[in-house]
C-alpha cells in the first residue's frame, strides 16, 4: 500500500488495483466465463452471459433513454437479477445509480428521487401507484418496469431491453473517483442524506474483504439482505464480482427456504444481520450436517450477542466467524474481526480494515487514550466523497479527512474496537453514562431473552432512566422482576432497566439496525 490523495484526502490505498467496477466484471468474465455469477429461482447466469447482458442494456440506455455520464437512474427493485444487470449497465455508462429502499413510503421515495434529480426510474411490480404519482409530477421521466408491472406509464419492460440490437455506444472515460451510486442513509437519527459512493470506494471495500476473509474458492454466497444496502451490495455482490464468486439471490427472506438454499446451492459464504442467524439456529429444519459446505459466516448491522456466537460455534464448529462493522459512508466495512477462535475479544467489532485509519475523540475534542470512550472517527479510501448536493452535511460530517461516525467507541491497546452506543442514544442517568451495547449484551445472556434493546426515557429525578424492550424466546414468559434480578447480579445498579416492556419483535430497518426512535412510541406514560 501507498499513501495517495483520494477524494481530496491523504489515505492509504492498494496498488495496483482495478480502476472501475466494470473492470472487475470483465476480469471475472475472462478468467471464469462459464462460472455462475447469478442464480435466482431456476435462472442461472454465467459471467460471460452477465457481461453480454450488461453491454446490451447499456446500449439501450444510451440510445433509447439518452442517458449519459453523470445522469441518475433510480432502482426500485429487490433482490433479483435485473437489479444487478441494470446497476452494472449504468456503471458501464458512468450513469449514477440511486438504489431505493423498497420499504419506504411513496412520499419518502418521491422525495429521494427529487433530491437525486433522476432521469429514469426502473421499478418492479407492486409499485404501480408510486409510478403513476411520479409520472404525473415528472411527465418527461422514463419508466422501465420488470415483467410483472402493469400500467400505461411504463415506457418499456426490462425483458425487451435484453432483445434490442443497438451497436456499442461511445463509452465514456470513467475515473475511479467518479460517482457510482447515491445511497440514502437509513435516517435513524434524522432526515436521510444521499451518500455518494465511487468506484474507488467499493473496490477498496471488496479488496478488504478479500484480504481479511481469505475465502476458499470457488465462493458461493446467498444474498438474503437487501441489495439496496451496502451489506448486500458491497459485502456480498461486489465482493463476489471481484473474486469471481456466485450470488444466489433471495427476493424475500424465509428461514426454511434460506436453510434449504444453503444446502441445495452449496453455499460457502454468508453475510447477514444477527437476527437471521438467531432464526436459523432456532428453526425446526436446522440440521448442521446439511450445511457442511459453509466456510465463512460474517455478521454486522447490529451487535451479535455472545450467546448467539457461542451457539453458532457449537452447532457449526467448521465455520469461520467474522464480525464486520461499517456504514453507508464507509462503503461497507470499517472494521473486521479476525476469525473468532476464542472469547478474549468477543465483544469487539474487530480491527480497522487494512487501508483504514481510526481514532476516538473525547468530549474535549482531543484524541482519547486506549480504552477510553469517545466518538469514532474513520478515514480511508473506502470513505464516500460526501453527501449529494448537501454542503452543510459535509461540513458537519467530515473533519481533517475523517468521517465522524456519531458512534461511541473505545480502542484497546491491541487495536480492537469496542462499539458502545450511538452518540444520540447514550443514556445519561443522573450524570452516569449508560451505553446500550454493554447492557443489551448482558440481557442477551438471560435464558428467556431472544432479543433486547434499551432506550432512555425521561425521569424527574435522574433526567433519564433505563428502559428495556425484550423479545422473549419462543415458549417462554419471563417476568420483569426476574430480568431485573438477573441484571442486578451483573451490572451496576444505575444500568439495571427500571422499566421493561415485552414485545413480539424489535423494529428494524432493512439493514438490520434497530430503530430506537420507533421504540419510544411504546414508552408508557
Amino acid at each position: 500500500m501507498n499513501k495517495e490523495i483520494i477524494h481530496g484526502r491523504e489515505v492509504y490505498a492498494y496498488t495496483p488495483r482495478p480502476s472501475t467496477l466494470i473492470d472487475i466484471v470483465k476480469e471475472s468474465a475472462n478468467s471464469n466465463p462459464d462460472r455462475e455469477a447469478i442464480v435466482y429461482q431456476g435462472e442461472r447466469v454465467t459471467y460471460k452471459q452477465l457481461l453480454q447482458q450488461v453491454n446490451v442494456i447499456s446500449a439501450y440506455l444510451y440510445y433509447e433513454c439518452h442517458l449519459k455520464k453523470g445522469d441518475r437512474l433510480a432502482l426500485l427493485v429487490g433482490n433479483r437479477p435485473e437489479f444487478i444487470q441494470m446497476f452494472l449497465a449504468c456503471a458501464r455508462l458512468g450513469v449514477i445509480v440511486v438504489p431505493l429502499n423498497l420499504r419506504s413510503s411513496d412520499k419518502e421515495l418521491i422525495d429521494m428521487m427529487i433530491k437525486a434529480d433522476i432521469s429514469v426510474l426502473f421499478a418492479e411490480e407492486g409499485f404501480e401507484d408510486l409510478v403513476r404519482k411520479w409520472k404525473k409530477q415528472h411527465p418527461t421521466s422514463i419508466i422501465i418496469g420488470t415483467e410483472g408491472i402493469k400500467g400505461e406509464n411504463i415506457y418499456d419492460s426490462f425483458k425487451n431491453l435484453l432483445h434490442h440490437n443497438f451497436p456499442d455506444p461511445e463509452y465514456p472515460s470513467i475515473d475511479e473517483e467518479d460517482p457510482l451510486y447515491i445511497m440514502f442513509t437509513s435516517g435513524t437519527t434524522g432526515m436521510p442524506k444521499g451518500a455518494v459512493g465511487s468506484h474507488v470506494n467499493v473496490i477498496h471495500s471488496a479488496l478488504h474483504y478479500k484480504e481479511v476473509f481469505q475465502a476458499k474458492e470457488p465462493v458461493r454466497t446467498l444474498i438474503a439482505v437487501p441489495l439496496f444496502h451496502v451489506t448486500g451490495l458491497i459485502g456480498q455482490l461486489f465482493y463476489m464480482l471481484l473474486i469471481g464468486g456466485t450470488c444466489v439471490l433471495m427476493k424475500r427472506y424465509q428461514t426454511g427456504k434460506f436453510l434449504d438454499l444453503i444446502e441445495r446451492e452449496n453455499i460457502t459464504f454468508l453475510f447477514n444481520v444477527p437476527t437471521i442467524y438467531i432464526m436459523m439456529l432456532s428453526h425446526e429444519t436446522f440440521q448442521p450436517g446439511k450445511l457442511r459446505a459453509l466456510d465463512i459466516a460474517a455478521f454486522g448491522g447490529a451487535p451479535m450477542s455472545q450467546e448467539t456466537i457461542e451457539s453458532l460455534m457449537k452447532a457449526l464448529p467448521f465455520l469461520r466467524l467474522h464480525n464486520a462493522y461499517g456504514a453507508t459512508e464507509t462503503s461497507s466495512p470499517a472494521t473486521i474481526t479476525p476469525m473468532i477462535e476464542n472469547f478474549s475479544k468477543i465483544a469487539s467489532i474487530g480491527r480497522v480494515v487494512p487501508a483504514g485509519e481510526m481514532k476516538v475523540i473525547g468530549e474535549d475534542g482531543i484524541e482519547a487514550a486506549p480504552g477510553d470512550v469517545g466518538e469514532l472517527y474513520i478515514k480511508g479510501p473506502m470513505i464516500v466523497a460526501g453527501y449529494w448536493r448537501n454542503e452543510e452535511a459535509n461540513r458537519q460530517a467530515f473533519e481533517d479527512g475523517y468521517w465522524k461516525s456519531e458512534d461511541m467507541a473505545a480502542i484497546d491497546d491491541d487495536g480492537f474496537v469496542y462499539l458502545m452506543d450511538r452518540k444520540k442514544d447514550m443514556i445519561n442517568r443522573g450524570g452516569e453514562k449508560v451505553f446500550s451495547a454493554e447492557v443489551e449484551n448482558v440481557l442477551y445472556g438471560h435464558p428467556e431473552v431472544l432479543e433486547a434493546a434499551i432506550v432512555g426515557v425521561p425521569d424527574e429525578i435522574f433526567g433519564e432512566e433505563v428502559k428495556a424492550f425484550i423479545v422473549p424466546k419462543k415458549g417462554s414468559a419471563p417476568k420483569a422482576e426476574s430480568i431485573q434480578a438477573f441484571m442486578e447480579e451483573r451490572v451496576a445498579d444505575y444500568k439495571v432497566p427500571k422499566l421493561i416492556t415485552f414485545i413480539d419483535e424489535l423494529p428494524r430497518n432493512p439493514g438490520g439496525k434497530i430503530l430506537k426512535q420507533q421504540l419510544t412510541k411504546f414508552i408508557e406514560k
